[in-house]
């Protein structure tokens, strides 16, 4: 979290004066002593050059800056190595703040500038306490308070970390309202989603900027930020793109904020004549080479001028994304509930073939409630038990995590749930009801082979195989990350596999009897 406090204001803009101030921003560097080497060396070149000629105060380095390898610890050879870049990713397996594998303790710092006060902000994601992959989780908010308090001594306060505010699930009053008094927020992690956000900025209620910066990873973005007159202006650029140009006066009117920036001043400054309406400021800037970039934006002199950001960056910078999983996770088992009592109302052949394997596979109680528990399970059971740290065992479920006598709730843990629901409950509960229809036709599982399309047969049965092997391969990772603890206390991965399978066998084996009714419905339904 940065504190500037920039007192009085030159009439004449001069750089180097202390009425301006700039800062230089990178996320997602990814470091890899395994992977792309290049990250490295043109982080190196970077440093040694981009910023020796930018020149900033500082540089900010946020977002994972080591790159996410399939283990449960730290390598302490890589932060000897970058010293000065930790993540949330270095958080793993730490029990408590002060152990001694928080390498927080011994890389993170404190340091103070001429006028301005930084504050290495690494509490905002570094988890405590810190489980093994993957799900690393928040609980830090009393700190961040104690921060927020003391920002507001400053003219402005910029927080920076990795995670954008729509994926942090944090405590009353919300990471959103302990930041309002803050001038912009400075995230990464998005990785402009794949090269289809490259610009995802947007603005809270409160008027706090949130600024999501593209990868060093795969695009080799970073960003320069500059307080100018008490006025904040940014942009942001590609490694070795040059020349590097940044406009800070007039301001643009998309990223003002009467909140936290003294508008007026750009009324009485002397580089600006134009007082009226919507004004659009183009920069042609060209250098020895013969490179030549343009930049612009659009500013007015008036206040009550204000520009909307993006719809689709401000709902994914915006929206709680906790919420949507929840109702994600939630969404099925009511529709699963809700086809049970329509197919008892309705007739199964109104509804053609899809509808009578389902009005089959709801009536039957030893299929129909195994789903129903599995899913409901997979919202509200725990989905194993084990050492989750070192020395201390947890519980994990759909909605957080128990470990160490806290209670860590979840973000991650969602998007796992939803994965588990939509590749693999719910095409467990299809290929049951694909098995029972053959059945109800008279088949055997040796008889369907001759008597069903072969290749439909091999695919259907390829894709379950292959859903099943991914279940298997998820006990052996969890085997790998908690150990063997987990691995046998694991009913959404362990025993799950051998339920699957008993229910597989159970379609083919239950006797024939109990089907004569469903095939007197299948010729009716054919009939009709």
């Amino acid at each position: 979290m940065l504190h500037s406090s920039i007192f009085g204001f030159a009439e004449q803009l001069v750089w180097d004066s202390v009425s301006s101030f700039s800062l230089l921003q990178v996320s997602d560097i990814h470091i890899s002593k395994f992977q792309d080497p290049t990250r490295a060396s043109d982080l190196e070149k970077f440093c040694s050059e981009t910023i020796n000629i930018i020149q900033p105060a500082f540089v900010l380095a946020t977002g994972k800056q080591l790159e996410k390898i399939q283990t449960n610890n730290q390598f302490n050879v890589k932060m000897y190595s970058f010293p000065f870049f930790l993540s949330p990713t270095d958080s793993f397996n730490i029990p408590r703040l002060d152990s001694i594998q928080n390498y927080y303790r011994y890389f993170s710092f404190l340091h103070r500038h001429h006028f301005i006060r930084c504050r290495n902000c690494w509490a905002i994601f570094c988890f405590h306490p810190g489980s093994r992959l993957p799900f690393l989780l928040l609980n830090q908010m009393q700190e961040l308070s104690v921060m927020a308090t003391e920002s507001l001594r400053s003219n402005h306060t910029v927080w920076f970390g990795h995670y954008p505010t729509s994926t942090i699930i944090s405590p009353a009053p919300g990471i959103r309202a302990l930041m309002s008094s803050a001038t912009a927020y400075l995230c990464g992690h998005l990785h402009t989603m794949g090269g289809l956000m490259p610009a995802l900025y947007s603005q809270h209620r409160g008027g706090t900027l949130e600024l999501e910066l593209g990868d060093w990873k795969d695009n080799r973005k970073y960003r320069i930020l500059a307080f100018d007159h008490d006025l904040l202006s940014f942009v942001d650029l590609t490694f070795e793109e040059w020349p590097a140009v940044l406009i800070t006066n007039p301001k643009s009117s998309l990223y003002s904020s009467s909140f936290h920036e003294p508008l007026v001043k750009i009324l009485y400054s002397t580089h600006i004549r134009n007082a009226e309406g919507i004004n659009l400021l183009l920069c042609y800037t060209g250098d020895a080479s013969g490179r030549i970039i343009t930049q612009g934006h659009i500013f007015s002199m008036e206040e009550n001028r204000p520009l909307r950001f993006g719809f689709w960056p401000s709902v994914i910078l915006l929206t709680d994304h906790y919420v949507l999983m929840c109702v994600c996770t939630l969404q099925p088992e009511s529709s699963f509930i809700f086809l049970k009592c329509c197919l008892y109302l309705e007739k199964p052949g109104l509804l053609g073939l899809t509808s009578f394997s389902l009005n089959v596979f709801s009536k039957i109680n030893a299929f129909y409630y195994s789903v129903l528990v599995l899913n409901l399970y997979t919202v509200l059971g725990p989905w194993f038990v084990g050492e989750l740290i070192d020395g201390q065992v947890g519980a994990c479920f759909s909605f957080g995590v128990f470990v160490g006598g806290s209670f860590l709730r979840g973000g991650l843990t969602y998007v796992v749930g939803i994965l588990q629901m939509l590749f693999f409950n719910v095409p467990l509960m299809a290929y049951l009801c694909w098995c029972l229809f053959l059945r109800c036709k008279g088949h055997s599982f040796c008889s369907h082979i001759h008597h069903v399309r072969h290749l439909l047969v091999v695919l259907i049965h390829l894709a379950m195989a292959l859903l099943l092997a991914w279940q298997v391969y998820s006990c052996y990772f969890l085997q790998r990350t908690y150990g063997t603890l987990a691995f046998v206390f694991s009913p959404m991965r362990t025993w799950l596999v051998a339920l699957t399978s008993f229910l597989i066998y159970k379609t083919w084996t239950f006797q024939s009897s109990e089907l004569r009714t469903y095939i007197v419905e299948m010729k009716n339904c054919q009939s009709f």
